[in-house]
């Protein structure tokens, strides 16, 4: 005898098969923009020099680092290796050079948060090339206020500093990285930037200048400068990066620039 055949009710649960629960996407903890990895990259590679013999490695210093004395005039010039050529290059290479790990850590410290905005937002070539002119900047008030020293100065504080202030230009904007409001970390590091008289005015601006120039000139942490006495803080370098950044940011940002209407709607945070 034939039995009817079953027929599945499509309301019952009971006749399907379970689900396998799916592995949710994951995330990085932190993802770097490229070209900030390729930069932090470049200075663990360059610091591998502290593996060369003693002789070498102190050559390498003289003629990457920064020396004020390469520039005097005077009777009293004293030649360094590197000629001519060093007086050039050596305004961007010392930012490339790093007296140990704890100083290239610090750095690289500070610039995961605001090199990574500036990174995305610029695009590598804007990068790399801000980088450079914030560490002549530095150079240059280095060489202003330490005329006839003989001690090289290396350290990338000084471009470190300036991806601060550049990114104070708009890091407080509604929906940057440091706004209460933020999106994804692209679209946080595009949003319209304040121009510099309208940053200058927004307290949030001020209160970070405030506490950055009194950090840096109290403690004077970053770039050092190598010495027979041992190292020494170059502070107005810090302070000559950051004022390039501040200042040069235009130059370099790809985004429009926001309307009055809009900085002034964006530039707080109300509370939701």
């Amino acid at each position: 005898m034939s039995r009817p055949p079953e027929v599945l009710d499509p309301l019952d649960p009971s006749n399907y098969p379970p689900q396998l629960p799916q592995d949710a996407p994951s995330e990085p903890i932190l993802t770097l923009p490229g070209a900030l990895t390729g930069y932090v990259l470049l200075l663990a590679v360059i610091h591998l020099r502290v593996l060369l013999p003693p002789e070498l490695e102190n050559w390498t210093v003289d003629v990457f680092g920064f020396i004020p004395k390469r520039y005097d005039s005077t009777l009293l010039a004293i030649p360094f290796p590197g000629g001519a050529g060093a007086k050039v290059w050596t305004f961007v290479t010392y930012s490339l050079l790093h007296a140990n790990l704890s100083h290239i850590g610090f750095n690289v410290l500070w610039l995961l948060p605001f090199g990574s905005a500036l990174a995305r937002r610029f695009g590598a070539v804007r990068f790399f090339a801000f980088m450079a002119v914030t560490a002549a900047a530095g150079a240059l008030a280095h060489l202003l206020t330490h005329e006839h020293a003989v001690a090289p100065m290396i350290g990338a504080s000084a471009s470190v500093s300036g991806t601060m202030a550049a990114a104070i230009r708009f890091a407080f904007v509604r929906g940057s990285f440091l706004s209460f409001r933020r999106g994804d970390a692209d679209a946080a590091a595009r949003v319209p930037a304040l121009s510099l008289l309208r940053a200058l005015r927004d307290t949030r601006v001020l209160g970070f200048l405030v506490i950055w120039f009194g950090v840096n000139i109290i403690f004077g942490v970053g770039s050092i400068a190598i010495g027979a006495d041992g190292a020494s803080v170059a502070w107005q370098a810090h302070i000559g990066g950051f004022f390039a950044g501040l200042v040069l940011f235009s130059l370099f940002d790809p985004i429009p620039r926001a309307s009055a209407h809009a900085a002034d709607a964006s530039s707080s945070d109300p509370a939701q």
